[in-house]
C-alpha cells in the first residue's frame, strides 16, 4: 500500500485525477473516493484529516456521494501525505478515475452483503430461541432449559457483534479518538451494553444483572440497521450516480491509425491532437473531433440531453463521451483531454456534487450536540431508573441509544439534491450550484434574452401573398428551386419551409445585393423567374411589412411575396406558456430594436419585452426587480448576459452560451431546449417539499421517540427498527426526485 501511495507523488499520476485551481498559480484540485464513510461525522472527519497537512486548502467532502475535492500545492504536499493522513483517521481513499473500475465499491457492496446475511440468519435463530421466553407462563420452563437458551443465543449473538457490528465500532472508535461523538457512537454503546449486560446475565443468572438478556434485540437492532444501509447504499448509488455514468462512458482504449494505414488497438491516453481514430459500433469516442469517413449516428443523450439518434457524416463534429450506434467512423481527433466538452461537463457536475446546501450545513453542524445530548440522556435515564431495578435501568439506556436518528436529520437535504441534480443530469440539465436549486424553488420571476435564447440565428417564413390564381405550395416551390443556389439567410429559410418536391433550377445567376435568377423547371414547364428584392423583380409598391421580404416574379410580373420573421427557438412558446401557468412572471430583455423586441414577445406571449437594452440596462432592471421583493431568474447564451446572470437569484444558460456566461450560471440546459426551463422551476419546488418532508420526518420522529425510550415505553428491538426504518424513509422519500420530465 505504501508503495502504492508513493506511486502516486508521479506527476504522471496525479495529472489524471488532477487539474489546474482557477485563480491559484501552482495549485491543482483533485478528487478522491473516500472508503469507510457512513454518517456526517465521517465527513467531518475526513475533512480534519486532510484539512490539517501542510499546502493543503478548501477540502471538501460529500458524505453522500462518499467524494472528497481537495486544492493543494504540489510544491508543499504530494498525494502520498494525503493517503497517509487518511489512514491514520481510519479511512482509506482512491482516486476519482480509479472509481471508473468500481472495485472499491463492489467489495464494500459485498462485505456489507455478507455482514447482513450474517445478521439475519443469527437473528432468525435467536428469535426462535427466544419466542419461549415471551409466551410461556410462570413456571413453564425450567431453570436449566432457560439457561441452555440463554447459551446458544449468546454463541449465535457472537458472529453478529464481532462481524456484523465491526463498522459501527470501527466507526465509533475513530470518532471516540479524534473527540468527536459521530453518528456510530450510541449504536456502538447500545449494541456493547445490550451485549455486556446480556453476556452477565447469562454467565451468573443470580447475579445482579438478573436473568433477563436482550439478544434478541441486539441481532434483530444490527439486522435491522444493516438492511437500512444496505438500501439506502442502493438507492444512493442509483440517485447520485449521474457523475459516475459520464465517467463510465470514456474509453480504455481506441483503434488509431498508424503510418502504413492500418489501425492498431492503442490506450486512449496515449492519444495525441491530429490523431486520427477508428470508433466501432458500441463504442465511446475517446475525444472531440470531426468525421473524417463514414456514415452513422451517435447517442448523446447523457452529454446534451437529445434524446434522438443524430445522424454524423464526414465534416460533422462528435464529441467525448457519446456513443457510436451503427458503423464504424474515421475521426480526427481535435480537443483531448480537459479541453473536450465532455471534461467541462464532468467538472461542472463533479464541483456540483461535492457543494452542501446551507440547509445540509446546518444539519451537521446541529448532529454533534444532538449525539452528545443522546449519550448524556442516555446516562441520566439510566441512573433514574437505577434505585427501581437495574436490569430495567439498562433497558432504557440501550432503547434511548439506538432510537436517536440523527442520520436522518443529515441525509435529509443531501439525499434529496443529489437525487434531483442526477435526474436533472440525465435530462442535459447540468448543476454547476447545488445551493441553486433551494433559490429556484422560489423564483417568481424569469428574464429571458432574445437573440440566442429564444431565437436561432436564421429566420423562417412567417407569410406568403400569391398573384390570382397561383397556390401558395406552388408559388414557394418555384422559388425553392432558386433559393437553393443561394447562401443568404432568407434562402435558406426559403429552402427549409419548402422541402424538396422535384422543382430543379438551370442557368442561375446570382445578382450580388439584389437576388438570384434563372430557368425553372417544374415537371413539363419550364419558367424564367427572378427572386429577390422588389426593385430586382419589378414590384412597384411592396405591401409594408414587419419583417424582411423577398419577392418572385416572372415573365408577366410580380408572382408571390415572402415574409420572414425571426426564427424561434422549439419550444419557446410552449414554454413561456407552461411558465405562465406556474404563476411566473416573463419578461425580455434584448439590446436588439425595440419594435423586433414587441414582436417577439407578441409572438411568443410574453407582455413585457423591452428592446435596446445595454447590458448595465439589463442588470439595472434586474436589480430594480429584485429590490421590489422578487426572486428573478435569468435565462440567456451570450457574452453580455454575464453581468445579469452573475447577479440574478437563479441563472440558466443556454448549451451553446458563451464560456463567461456559463461560468456566471447556476444551470446549463444542453441542447437549448426550452421546455427544460419551467421544468427545472417544477422540479426545483418538488426538491423544496421533499426537504421540508425529510427535515419534519426527521424532528418528529426524534422529539416523539426519544422521550418513549427514556420513560421505558420502547423496547431495544422497537427502538432499533424505529432507527433503521427512519434513515431508509428519507432516502427512499429523496428518491422519487430521480424522475424528471425535461420536456420536449
Amino acid at each position: 500500500m505504501q508503495s502504492n501511495w508513493i506511486a502516486l507523488d508521479d506527476a504522471r499520476e496525479w495529472e489524471v485525477f488532477s487539474r489546474p485551481l482557477a485563480g491559484r498559480e501552482g495549485w491543482r484540485e483533485s478528487w478522491l473516493a473516500i472508503e469507510g464513510m457512513h454518517c456526517a461525522g465521517c465527513t467531518l472527519a475526513v475533512e480534519d484529516a486532510l484539512g490539517r497537512l501542510p499546502g493543503v486548502e478548501g477540502v471538501r467532502v460529500n458524505g453522500a456521494a462518499r467524494t472528497a475535492r481537495i486544492a493543494w500545492s504540489p510544491a508543499c504536499v504530494l498525494p502520498s501525505r494525503w493517503m497517509q493522513a487518511l489512514d491514520a483517521a481510519g479511512y482509506g481513499a482512491v482516486p476519482a478515475p480509479d472509481l471508473l473500475l468500481a472495485a472499491p465499491r463492489g467489495q464494500a457492496q459485498r462485505v456489507l452483503l455478507w455482514r447482513w446475511l450474517v445478521a439475519g440468519f443469527c437473528m432468525m435463530q435467536v428469535m426462535m430461541y427466544a419466542v419461549p421466553a415471551y409466551v410461556a407462563q410462570p413456571g413453564d420452563i425450567t431453570p436449566d432449559i432457560a439457561g441452555l437458551l440463554a447459551w446458544a443465543s449468546w454463541v449465535l449473538t457472537l458472529p453478529v457483534v464481532l462481524f456484523s457490528c465491526r463498522p459501527f465500532f470501527s466507526a465509533a472508535w475513530r470518532d471516540m479518538r479524534s473527540g468527536r461523538v459521530g453518528m456510530d457512537v450510541p449504536v456502538a454503546l447500545g449494541v456493547a451494553v445490550a451485549f455486556g449486560a446480556s453476556t452477565m446475565a447469562t454467565f451468573d443468572p443470580a447475579g445482579p444483572w438478573g436473568r433477563e438478556v436482550w439478544f434478541d434485540s441486539v441481532t434483530m437492532f444490527v439486522f435491522f440497521l444493516l438492511s437500512g444501509r444496505l438500501l439506502e447504499q442502493r438507492l444512493r448509488d442509483r440517485t447520485a450516480g449521474a457523475l459516475e455514468a459520464l465517467m463510465r462512458r470514456m474509453p480504455q482504449s481506441v483503434e488509431r491509425r498508424m503510418a502504413d494505414g492500418s489501425f492498431e488497438r492503442v490506450a486512449a491516453r496515449r492519444l495525441a491532437i491530429g490523431d486520427v481514430v477508428r470508433v466501432l459500433p458500441g463504442e465511446a469516442f475517446p475525444a472531440d473531433g470531426v468525421v473524417a469517413e463514414g456514415e452513422s449516428q451517435v447517442d448523446e443523450a447523457l452529454l446534451t440531453g437529445e434524446s434522438q439518434p443524430l445522424a454524423r457524416r464526414p465534416g460533422d463534429e462528435v464529441i467525448a463521451g457519446s456513443h457510436n450506434l451503427r458503423t464504424p467512423l474515421v475521426v480526427h481527433v481535435e480537443r483531448l483531454g480537459a479541453q473536450t466538452r465532455y471534461a467541462e461537463i464532468v467538472a461542472l457536475m463533479e464541483r456540483a456534487s461535492l457543494e452542501k446546501p446551507r440547509a445540509a450545513q446546518l444539519a451537521d453542524r446541529i448532529a454533534g450536540p444532538f449525539l452528545l445530548g443522546v449519550v448524556v440522556a442516555a446516562f441520566a435515564a439510566a441512573a433514574w431508573w437505577w434505585p427501581v431495578d437495574p436490569a430495567r435501568a439498562l433497558a432504557v439506556a440501550i432503547a434511548v441509544l439506538i432510537v436517536t436518528c440523527p442520520c436522518a436529520l443529515s441525509l435529509a437535504t443531501p439525499a434529496a439534491t443529489l437525487a434531483a441534480a442526477g435526474a436533472l443530469a440525465r435530462r442535459g440539465v447540468l448543476v454547476r450550484r447545488l445551493g441553486a436549486l433551494e433559490a429556484c424553488a422560489s423564483i417568481d420571476t424569469v428574464i429571458f434574452d432574445k437573440t440566442g435564447t429564444l431565437t436561432q440565428a436564421g429566420m423562417a417564413l412567417s407569410a406568403t401573398r400569391c398573384r390570382d390564381g397561383i397556390d401558395a405550395a406552388r408559388a414557394l416551390a418555384l422559388a425553392a428551386a432558386l433559393a437553393r443556389h443561394s447562401l443568404h439567410p432568407v434562402s435558406r429559410a426559403i429552402v427549409d419551409a419548402a422541402g424538396d418536391d422535384g422543382a430543379r433550377a438551370e442557368n442561375v445567376e446570382e445578382v450580388a445585393g439584389q437576388g438570384v435568377q434563372g430557368t425553372v423547371v417544374d415537371g413539363a414547364s419550364r419558367h424564367l423567374l427572378k427572386l429577390g428584392s422588389a426593385a430586382f423583380c419589378g414590384v412597384p409598391q411592396p405591401q409594408a411589412a414587419d419583417g424582411p421580404q423577398v419577392h418572385l416574379a416572372d415573365d408577366a410580373g410580380w408572382l408571390a411575396s415572402f415574409g420572414f420573421e425571426e426564427a424561434l427557438q422549439p419550444g419557446a412558446a410552449a414554454a413561456v406558456d407552461a411558465l405562465r401557468a406556474g404563476g411566473v412572471r416573463v419578461e425580455l430583455l434584448s439590446g436588439d430594436r425595440p419594435q423586433a423586441a414587441a414582436q417577439l414577445g407578441r409572438r411568443i406571449g410574453i407582455a413585457d419585452a423591452r428592446g435596446g437594452c445595454l447590458p448595465q440596462d439589463k442588470l439595472a432592471h434586474l436589480r430594480a426587480a429584485q429590490a421590489r421583493g422578487h426572486r428573478v431568474a435569468m435565462v440567456g447564451d451570450g457574452f453580455n448576459d454575464a453581468p445579469v446572470l452573475a447577479s440574478a437569484d437563479v441563472s440558466i444558460a443556454m448549451g451553446h452560451a458563451v464560456p463567461l456566461a456559463q461560468a456566471k450560471c447556476d444551470f446549463i440546459v444542453q441542447g437549448s431546449r426550452l421546455a427544460a426551463v419551467p421544468a427545472l422551476l417544477r422540479h426545483a419546488r418538488r426538491v423544496r417539499a421533499v426537504v421540508r418532508q425529510n427535515l419534519a420526518w426527521a424532528a418528529a420522529y426524534n422529539i416523539v421517540c426519544v422521550p418513549l425510550a427514556a420513560l421505558g415505553a420502547m423496547p431495544p428491538w422497537l427502538a432499533g427498527l424505529g432507527m433503521a426504518a427512519s434513515s431508509l424513509l428519507v432516502v427512499a422519500n429523496s428518491a422519487r426526485l430521480a424522475s424528471f420530465e425535461a420536456g420536449a
